[in-house]
């Protein structure tokens, strides 16, 4: 085959291990153990696309079986073997696909024709690709061969899915993890490659390869060969052209959109977000790509522009920076919360796009709900949501604890404090706002409760609430296992019942005193103590030895 004819990973495979890029260690080794005569009964190539498993594994097959030996492998000018290899059509060089080869058969066959010394080379070798696809027995029936080879007889294996090869397998095998390609590596190999076949391409539009690629050398020259056939010779591709054939999102757009969010522009937020869509960006690319955003802004002091993260370009670096000294990291985490969630209710919405547009407005809200007072929760007071008529809303409590955002299903519904909306019967209305009791601190609201017949909350905050701090219609608590998940609900709804206020309940790391019960006990417990060492229970003790003391009631006098 005419080598101008092929694709560019075929094309510009490489021959040798100093072709190889990313994994210079991994061929150092080799390396040296096939030229010290040390090499392994099996290998074992393991790691993402198009990082180069199968490559390697023929590289090792020419090393072993070169004609020219190792220090003179062949690169240009190929020998009798080193030819037949690269074509896969060497005698003693079996290529398999366990892709297509699976049963237990296949590896018998294998197993049988191992059995015979080689025709030609130095070595019989089999490469295996993707492994992993091999059945349970067809493992099995490899196991002894693989132990205990002939030492004519070398095995190579190569596989994206390591977990999924028996442990005795592997252990058999000198194993190798292939790293993803760094980004500064990637770019020089593809700019080196682009120039040879002459294209005209930018160094932006490289870089916008080498991020989509992801690392995998395959993915970059697949999508190299991509661009530079979209264009006639006489025009160079930039970026944005680039960004348009990969319906990949320009930064430009999402940076833009946040800060138009920041601003509480809803007009600007749609108009952009609907310009994105138009280029046939769908939502879940969208919303990962805003995923992408947050995490800059978030970590932008962290990230570097040190020529090896093609990420962000400077100008993108800039904005983001300047985003993130204007936006508190509670609201961004708070934007990462919103962001899954409506990742995950896309698959039960008809109209993806419409589900965007109303995630894009909740954020709108949300953002104007944020306290900044330095609490040590997110706090959202829906009064003005429920003003402007968005309906009855959760109110979010997020832990300041930034590392740990795992919401446990048990306990959603404690972490949120709930705003309940006014009932629209006015007479109710006149009603709530004469009855205005005044709560000073702890203990006169378990007293109201009492006093209110409202027993269930009375016993919650008496057992299984903590209490922090009390001040101003704040109460700031903690809690046991044991709370009722509805208990921030009811006793919201109950306090601006008694009160005629908003009150907000607000859940703290802090360990806060001991419950009321709790007091009761240490208290009881005090008590008894004292009057075990009163001289008439000693007496008592002198007679019953077996005699316990589990209670003391005072005398009407005392």
């Amino acid at each position: 085959m005419n080598n101008n004819l092929k694709v560019l990973a075929l094309k510009y495979r490489p021959k040798t291990y100093k072709d190889l890029i990313g994994q210079e260690v991994i061929s150092e080794v080799i390396y040296n153990s096939i030229k010290n005569n040390r090499s392994a009964n099996a290998y074992l190539f393991t790691g993402i696309r198009g990082v180069g498993k199968t490559t390697i594994a023929r590289i090792v097959a020419k090393s072993l079986n070169c004609l020219n030996g190792i220090d003179q492998l062949c690169s240009k000018d190929f020998c009798e073997n080193c030819e037949a290899i690269s074509n896969s059509n060497h005698i003693d060089v079996l290529e398999m696909d366990a892709a297509s080869k699976t049963g237990v058969d296949d590896v018998r066959d294998l197993i049988e024709f191992s059995r015979y010394g080689p025709t030609t080379a130095k070595y019989k070798i089999f490469i295996i690709d993707e492994v992993h696809m091999l059945s349970k027995q067809a493992f099995n029936a490899l196991l002894k061969t693989l132990e205990e080879p002939p030492e004519y007889l070398k095995f190579i294996f190569a596989t994206t899915e390591i977990k999924k090869i028996p442990v005795t397998v592997v252990s058999r095998c000198q194993r190798f993890d292939l790293s993803r390609v760094d980004s500064l590596s990637l770019f020089n190999f593809i700019k080196e490659i682009k120039d040879k076949e002459k294209g005209k391409i930018n160094d932006e539009a490289l870089k916008l390869i080498v991020k989509i690629s992801e690392g995998s050398v395959r993915d970059a020259l697949s999508l190299l060969d991509r661009a530079l056939l979209s264009k006639n010779e006489k025009t160079e591709i930039d970026l944005k052209e680039t960004q348009k054939m990969f319906g990949f999102i320009d930064k430009s757009y999402l940076i833009n959109l946040f800060k138009f969010l920041l601003k509480g522009d809803e007009k600007e937020v749609i108009k952009i977000y609907r310009s994105i869509y138009n280029q046939g960006v769908e939502p879940k690319v969208f919303l990962n790509d805003f995923l992408e955003i947050l995490y800059y802004i978030k970590n932008i002091s962290s990230i570097n522009l040190d020529g090896k993260n093609f990420s962000l370009n400077d100008e993108e670096f800039r904005e983001i920076e300047l985003i993130s000294k204007k936006v508190s990291a509670k609201t961004l985490l708070l934007f990462w919360q919103f962001t899954i969630k409506t990742l995950g209710e896309l698959d039960v919405v008809s109209n993806q796009n419409l589900s965007m547009e109303m995630f894009l407005i909740r954020l709108l809200y949300l953002k104007e709900e944020i306290a900044t007072e330095g609490l040590e929760n997110i706090e959202i007071n829906n009064e003005k949501i429920l003003n402007n008529n968005i309906g009855n809303t959760e109110k979010f409590n997020l832990s300041k604890d930034e590392d740990n955002l795992e919401i446990k299903n048990k306990t959603i519904s404690q972490i949120k404090n709930f705003s309940q909306e006014e009932s629209s019967n006015p007479e109710k209305k006149i009603e709530l706002k004469l009855q205005k009791i005044e709560i000073k601190n702890f203990e006169e609201l378990i007293k109201l409760c009492n006093e209110k017949k409202e027993l269930k909350l009375k016993y919650e905050l008496e057992t299984n609430v903590n209490l922090v701090s009390f001040i101003d219609q704040r109460i700031e608590i903690s809690f046991n296992e044991n709370l009722d998940k509805d208990f921030v609900k009811e006793l919201t709804f109950k306090l601006h019942e008694w009160t005629g206020q908003r009150w907000i309940i607000a859940f703290s790391k802090k360990i806060g005193q001991f419950s009321k019960k709790k007091i009761t006990e240490i208290e009881k417990a005090k008590v008894i103590e004292d009057a075990k060492t009163n001289d008439f229970y000693k007496k008592i003790k002198e007679f019953f030895p077996d005699a316990e003391l589990i209670d003391v009631k005072p005398k009407d006098n005392e």
